[in-house]
């Protein structure tokens, strides 16, 4: 057999972009809807701390320049359970990974590249129900106000910029071992919120603005509440949301390749 046919047989062996197709994103969609802690922390947890904190804030009413401060509270919560839906999702490799999945993707077509894409794509389907449920019970309660074009806005920001902490979960399901992926996920995902002034404003020049610049909450909060708040963008909030999706991407497909090597 000459060198073309061995790259011709090749060829029809591995599909395009490594087996990544609707079919699998379908079945894993399914698979991840079944889940009821899944269901519980992306609809139920962010649309909870909603009606809790954004319907019963004393300062609710009070206004930024394009809507009120409970519009501010319902576009946090969207960006957190966003990010508790994204990064939950991509952490679940961690099950896989204790099953023994990861090594048998092995001896299949799947390249890395494509199983990272088909998670990525799968955790951004479980943000865009989180960020639709948050800002469905503010429309629905009618105490969310902000400029009409900003609902789809800062929805837009919220649940593109939840990429990052899916490509975050996938790192860290990677990273830590099976059993305590999430027990260990869930306070720092709150610390990371906390830090990156996601729960409220960061003081211009303060010790925790300073500090939480540098983590990766701080671009997605700063670009998703300026259109409310009408703060000047920043082109160094884009950086550092996309330079930590680089950094938790890159970190996921290092450790795919290190796992599924292992066979």
């Amino acid at each position: 057999m000459t060198t073309t046919d061995l790259a011709t047989l090749h060829a029809r062996r591995v599909p395009p972009l490594g087996a990544l197709n609707l079919t699998l994103l379908r079945l894993e969609l399914r698979r991840l809807l079944r889940n009821r802690r899944t269901v519980i922390f992306t609809l139920v947890v962010p649309v909870m701390f909603f009606l809790l904190f954004g319907l019963n804030l004393p300062q609710g009413t009070d206004r930024f320049p394009h809507g009120n401060a409970t519009a501010y509270v319902m576009i946090s919560m969207g960006v957190y359970g966003a990010m508790l839906g994204t990064t939950s999702t991509g952490a679940s490799v961690s099950i896989e990974r204790s099953l023994g999945w990861s090594r048998q993707l092995r001896l299949t077509p799947l390249n890395p590249i494509a199983y990272i894409a088909v998670k990525l794509l799968l955790a951004l389907a479980i943000g865009l129900m989180s960020v639709t449920a948050v800002y469905a019970a503010g429309a629905f309660t009618h105490k969310a106000s902000m400029d009409t074009a900003l609902w789809f806005e800062t929805a837009a920001i919220a649940w593109v910029g939840s990429l990052t902490f899916a490509a975050f979960g996938l790192f860290m399901g990677y990273l830590l071992p099976g059993e305590n992926v999430m027990q260990i996920l869930g306070p720092g995902l709150a610390l990371l919120a906390i830090l990156g002034g996601l729960f409220f404003p960061l003081d211009d020049g303060s010790v925790m603005q300073q500090i939480g610049q540098f983590t990766p909450m701080f671009g997605l909060s700063a670009l998703v509440h300026a259109p409310l708040t009408g703060k000047s963008f920043d082109p160094l909030w884009v950086v550092n949301v996309v330079g930590w999706l680089v950094v938790f991407a890159a970190g996921a497909v290092w450790r795919f390749r290190k796992d599924t090597a292992r066979v």
